[in-house]
């Protein structure tokens, strides 16, 4: 099944556009130019040529909900959302991508989010490629690069209007998605690098204030022991072999 009508690949911009344009230069590598659209999000320095560029700053959670809404207006099935500062290590990684989801599906059961593996993650194990491995199940994933089915964010019952930047929905996502008996998955067949905070630590003190409503927001869903939680939930993964 061709990705083209059924997934929407958004990159979400806001540093330098000459990293956007090598991220977008890569995924479309042997594609047709426009299949990447690129989410300006006010950035200080707009990119050129972007598909929408937003009146302001919505950052990463204000972002991904209005694409999330774009995209299910259009019809789409899927959203790829990915930042701006991850490069990667797999060739042709939208084709690689929408074939494995469509393996993984098949030999598991749906997937609601479907994320690539790093060559390294400073916080979260389970994130990290394993070289010749196929994939693994986990029970929260990291949301650099998640691919993830609307189908399930339309019926999770999730909102962060109050957490703005964003910093714990993904792993309050995925684990919900868990719980509604969804798969949440992460491959070793699709690998990216991230610089990570490479925006962020650009904006005096965004990470401070990002980090209390991440806690708010955490403790309200997750309760006050979230931090014990996720610690317990890295460690919680199960390794498939190949699909092919």
């Amino acid at each position: 099944m061709d990705f083209r009508s059924h997934l929407a690949v958004v990159v979400l911009h806001y540093g330098d556009p000459r990293r956007t344009a090598r991220l977008v230069a890569q995924m479309e590598e042997g594609l047709a130019p426009g299949v990447v659209r690129v989410l300006d999000n006010a950035a200080p320095i707009p990119f050129a040529g972007a598909w929408v560029r937003l009146s302001q700053n919505l950052f990463w959670g204000g972002a991904l909900a209005w694409t999330v809404a774009r995209a299910r207006q259009e019809g789409f099935s899927h959203l790829w959302f990915l930042n701006d500062d991850l490069s990667w290590m797999t060739l042709r990684p939208i084709a690689q991508a929408w074939a494995r989801l469509g393996e993984i599906s098949a030999a598991i059961g749906p997937v609601a989010v479907y994320s690539p593996g790093f060559t390294a993650h400073p916080y979260h194990p389970q994130m990290v490629a394993r070289r010749g491995g196929g994939f693994r199940t986990v029970r929260f994933c990291d949301g650099v690069a998640p691919l993830l089915h609307l189908d399930f964010l339309a019926g999770c019952g999730l909102h962060w209007e109050d957490n703005l930047p964003g910093y714990g929905v993904d792993v309050v996502l995925s684990a919900r998605a868990v719980d509604l008996g969804w798969q949440v998955v992460v491959d070793h067949q699709l690998v990216a690098r991230h610089v990570f905070h490479a925006s962020a630590r650009r904006d005096p003190g965004f990470l401070e204030h990002a980090a209390r409503l991440e806690a708010a927001f955490l403790t309200r869903h997750l309760g006050p022991d979230f931090r014990e939680r996720i610690q317990r939930w890295s460690k919680e993964m199960h390794e498939h072999p190949c699909t092919r």
